[in-house]
């Protein structure tokens, strides 16, 4: 049997925010199984996901991606324990990646969604949006790598991360990193972290909404961003409905 991976530190910058002592709990394997998944060539591929529940859970995915492929992944993580989703993408010739993702819940939970996508070959694209909403102590991250190799001309890369905070306790992190070779790119990242619009909840409350369908309204238009690209409504429905009931005893 061969020897599974050590456990990581918060001194690897890839698990600089995560929770160490739940990690602990999972031991070395694990951490250590990745999902390993192939795109051909013109292909399209969407992975939809809901990830946490009561006890700590790594979810890690390795994509390659096909010249001229698609693949997306989206997400919401609304554990109760420490959730980690992490991707490791390669793109082809003229492919894409988008990614959108949701992490929301109270406690002290920790949420994070882990990429590095890397840019191996001319004209590729990739966009990922991340939305995080937090309250009681926890704490949502997003750790996004984007690699650019030297004959990677052309390359289009994107990152947005907006954090929204329902009580002072949360926190939310985001740590956009590049890493650029070629000269004929374009990579941009963006993250704020704020809280609700007390103007607009006054606005809803005066027009007879209580706190409760206020909030979610507000909550649903902030986090809805992150599924804009997912063209399934169905599978949009359900991860927008996993969201928001993870609003239930949110903090008013």
């Amino acid at each position: 049997m061969s020897e599974v991976a050590t456990l990581p530190t918060r001194r690897d910058e890839a698990w600089r925010y995560a929770d160490i002592d739940a990690v602990a709990k999972l031991g070395a394997a694990g951490i250590a199984d990745w999902q390993d998944i192939t795109i051909a060539a013109g292909e399209t591929k969407r992975i939809c996901l809901i990830v946490g529940g009561d006890a700590p859970e790594v979810t890690r995915i390795r994509l390659k991606v096909g010249d001229g492929a698609t693949g997306e992944v989206f997400a919401t993580s609304a554990g109760d324990d420490y959730t980690r989703l992490e991707i490791e993408v390669t793109l082809g010739k003229g492919s894409h990646f988008e990614f959108g993702g949701v992490t929301i819940g109270g406690g002290d939970a920790v949420r994070e969604f882990v990429t590095q996508t890397v840019h191996a070959q001319p004209n590729a694209t990739s966009n990922q949006t991340v939305r995080s909403v937090h309250w009681g102590a926890a704490a949502g991250n997003f750790l996004g790598e984007i690699k650019v190799a030297r004959d990677a001309q052309k390359t289009d890369a994107a990152q947005d991360f907006k954090g929204l905070l329902l009580e002072a306790g949360a926190s939310a992190n985001a740590v956009p990193q590049l890493e650029i070779f070629a000269d004929d790119v374009k990579c941009a990242h963006g993250a704020t972290v704020g809280q609700l619009d007390e103007a607009a909840r006054f606005y809803m409350a005066a027009r007879g909404l209580s706190p409760q369908e206020a909030q979610r309204l507000l909550v649903q238009a902030f986090i809805g961003d992150a599924f804009v690209e997912l063209e399934d409504e169905e599978e949009r429905e359900k991860l927008l409905e996993k969201a928001l009931a993870a609003l239930e005893g949110a903090a008013l």
